[in-house]
Order: C-alpha cells, then sequence, then structure tokens
C-alpha cells in the first residue's frame, strides 16, 4: 500500500471491504481469504498475489 501510496480508506473503497477487514489482513489476522477478496486488492494494487501472501510455517493451524 505504501509503495502505491494509496490509504487504507481508499483501497477499502475500490476493494467493497470494511477498514477493519483490511487492516486485519494487513496485520496478518486472518486465516483465510476468498479468492474474489484476494483478486480484487490485487487489481486495486497492481499486484500480484505472492506480493502481498506471506507463508509462516510456524502460525497455528485453525483446522
Amino acid at each position: 500500500m505504501a509503495d502505491r501510496k494509496i490509504s487504507l480508506k481508499e483501497l477499502s473503497e475500490q476493494v467493497g471491504l470494511s477498514n477493519v477487514n483490511l487492516s486485519k489482513m494487513k496485520t496478518g489476522k486472518i486465516s483465510a481469504i476468498r479468492f474474489s477478496t484476494l483478486e480484487a486488492v490485487c487489481e486495486a494494487l497492481n499486484c500480484q498475489p505472492g506480493d502481498i501472501l506471506e507463508y509462516d510455517p510456524d502460525a497455528p493451524d485453525d483446522a
């Protein structure tokens, strides 16, 4: 977001998600994301999923 000079509020308006949900995504406090949401975020930021997702093998398994 910083590289694209876009605020959380602007991104939430473009993607159609609440600031709270995007904030949780930004801080890594989610365990799942819909492909449609991921696609919308990537489209708004002009990036690839790998640019915004990180795999953490030590993260707790919620399953």
